[in-house]
């Protein structure tokens, strides 16, 4: 359970994985939790969960292990797992096994089931913030970012097309405004196919009249200050 069943299921926790983190079991009510160097236990009524068998090792499945971690995630690092949760892409990087692993309505099935557990009420807000189709974490924490800014929220993963001939899909964009988002992660960088593909779309795209705004981490590091000045700016230009 907790983050032990999230690592198996692939879902992007916000802390790496080191060697002294602790393995997190559930056990039944009827049940002591155990008390050992190195393992947490958590008593849960069997109702609660469902069990897989994922990467080899027995575990309670993808939204049980988020629920047993909402506790001590915020509620941009909780729309980005289940993001993660309902999409389709088989393109997320390290999910596990399914596409998608849960449906939003499931969830919220889920949580009204469950009822109140130290983090159900951060869930609860998550949810109507979920969106399908993304493609990476960082799609859903720009996402938000735009959105906290107080701009309107930008359409993710939407498919250009040019006289029915496929152009590009950008991460976000506005269509309307003709303004494509992207960000740029490390395996962009380091792989020469990927990096040439980059460059392609966003020259098609800008063939076609739209803007291109690229980021990397370090645009959202700075709390995204340069991403929302560019980003209005290219709004502004669009009249």
């Amino acid at each position: 359970m907790g983050r032990s069943a999230a690592r198996l299921w692939g879902l992007p926790l916000p802390w790496i994985w080191t060697p002294e983190e602790d393995l997190e079991i559930a056990v039944p009510l009827h049940l002591s939790a155990p008390r050992i160097t190195g393992v947490r236990g958590r008593r849960l009524a069997a109702r609660k969960i469902r069990y897989w068998t994922v990467r080899g090792a027995r575990t309670v499945d993808a939204v049980a292990a988020l629920f047993t971690c909402a506790a001590v995630l915020t509620l941009v690092e909780t729309v980005v797992i289940l993001d993660a949760l309902v999409t389709e892409a088989d393109n997320y990087p390290e999910l596990g096994p399914g596409r998608p692993l849960a449906s939003i309505d499931e969830i919220a099935n889920r949580l009204q089931a469950w009822g109140r557990f130290p983090g159900s009420g951060t869930v609860r807000r998550a949810i109507p913030l979920v969106r399908e189709h993304v493609e990476s974490p960082k799609e859903t924490e720009t996402r938000l970012l735009i959105r906290s800014a107080g701009i309107a929220e930008p359409v993710v993963q939407y498919e250009v097309y040019d006289g029915g001939r496929f152009v590009a899909r950008p991460d976000l964009s506005y269509p309307e405004l003709k303004i494509a988002i992207e960000y740029e992660g490390d395996g962009h960088r380091r792989s020469k196919e990927q990096w040439r593909v980059d460059i392609r779309r966003q020259r098609d795209l800008e063939d076609r009249g739209w803007i291109v705004i690229r980021l990397t981490q370090a645009d959202l590091d700075d709390g995204g200050a340069a991403l929302i000045a560019r980003l209005r700016r290219a709004i502004a230009s669009r009249g």
